[in-house]
């Protein structure tokens, strides 16, 4: 089974994700904090990760290059109600493989799950 990290600060954001994928074909961890995010990352071979925009007072731009540090072929999806175009070109060269907005409704979680697929999938391919 596939491990699926969800990694968010906001506990709602977190929770609704959490929910939507749970009985998926995904294990789903989530994560609030950096320590659990990096145990998973390292440890448990997460290859997928929805990463929120802040822990522990580290911003997803400083989050980025670190978990790619750890593991150069960890697929992120950025979660961040952000839409500035520069810091979005910025995550994106630092090799985040999608942008979403926080899901507010269903077809919000349907984007999620696509994208998740379509994550899953080019890691399979590539490794």
């Amino acid at each position: 089974m596939q491990l699926l990290l969800i990694a968010d600060r906001d506990r709602e954001t977190r929770q609704r994700i959490v929910e939507f994928f749970n009985g998926s074909e995904y294990k789903v961890i989530e994560a609030d904090s950096v320590d659990i995010v990096l145990h998973n990352v390292l440890k448990e071979d997460a290859r997928v990760i929805l990463l929120g925009s802040e822990f522990d007072g580290l911003s997803a731009m400083e989050m980025i290059p670190l978990l790619k540090s750890c593991n150069r072929d960890l697929t992120i999806i950025l979660i961040s109600n952000e839409e500035s175009l520069p810091l979005i070109r910025r995550c994106r060269r630092e090799g985040i493989f999608y942008h979403a907005l926080k899901p507010i409704n269903g077809d919000d979680m349907e984007e999620f799950r696509q994208v998740v697929r379509c994550a899953f999938f080019i890691t399979q391919r590539a490794g």
